[in-house]
């Protein structure tokens, strides 16, 4: 009844390699060498992300306190209503 799905076609010359997950280490030197190294790749890179981000963070503070205060009523201008 045709072929299996692993058998859908033969090819040659080329040789693939595996390892049982039971045999990997799923962490290797993560506390030795994984963590200085984020840290080294943070504070290499943070002048060069954190000025833009604080020029951002501080236009858009301030243009939603621009935009709250013209949304506000002036209140001269209900004075004469009765």
């Amino acid at each position: 009844m045709g072929r299996h799905f692993g058998d859908l076609a033969k090819i040659r010359h080329i040789v693939t390699y595996s390892l049982s997950p039971f045999e990997q280490r799923a962490f290797p030197n993560y506390f030795s060498k994984g963590i200085p190294n984020v840290w080294r790749r943070v504070t290499a890179s943070f002048f060069k992300v954190a000025p833009p981000m604080t020029v951002m963070y501080l236009t858009y503070t301030w243009g939603n306190h621009v935009y709250k205060q013209d949304m506000r009523k002036n209140p001269a201008d209900y004075e004469n209503d009765e």
